[in-house]
């Protein structure tokens, strides 16, 4: 991990973990309903203030929490034209799996990349700082994913450019 990415990461692990405080609630407009209050939304005085954590305008994550569960979204680095294609092509092959992952949501947050929404029965069956530990190396592996995948992908653009142009000479 490098040193620059280092206290971004501590930040998040730290806000994450005070936000997973998180109890068994029932919904308040009907009854017998466990609702994830962050996604249902319509009860302010259960919702807590979102929390945006940002390394740059193009790297960010924003974590909302309520009472039961926390909407965790993340903005993926893309410097340029390619590794937005790539960050959209692998947000989607995710997205699409998203019952494997458990906590992952299949449709992100408007402006951001990816959403996972932890709910408390997901902290119940799990422990909560191994789901701490998976968004967070989540972010760590995604950005060097996507660094592999453009290196590969001009490597492989660099040996069709070579023998295409040796027609040529």
């Amino acid at each position: 991990m490098s040193q620059t990415l280092r206290p971004y990461l501590a930040a998040v692990r730290s806000t994450l973990t005070a936000s997973l405080c998180l109890e068994n609630f029932a919904s308040q407009e009907v009854e017998k309903h466990n609702k994830p209050e962050v996604e249902a939304g319509k009860t302010k005085e259960v919702l807590l203030n979102p929390v945006h954590i940002s390394r740059n305008e193009n790297e960010r994550v924003l974590i909302e929490p309520s009472i039961n569960s926390v909407r965790v979204s993340i903005k993926i680095k893309q410097a340029d034209e390619i590794e937005k294609i790539l960050c959209h092509n692998l947000s989607r092959f995710l997205m699409i799996r998203a019952e494997n992952f458990i906590i992952l949501r299949r449709k992100a947050i408007p402006g951001y990349d990816i959403s996972f929404l932890i709910t408390n029965f997901h902290t119940e069956k799990m422990y909560k700082h191994k789901l701490v530990d998976f968004v967070i190396e989540f972010m760590e592996g995604v950005d060097k994913e996507i660094s592999e995948m453009k290196l590969s992908l001009n490597a492989r653009a660099r040996v069709v450019a070579q023998s295409f142009l040796s027609q040529f000479v």
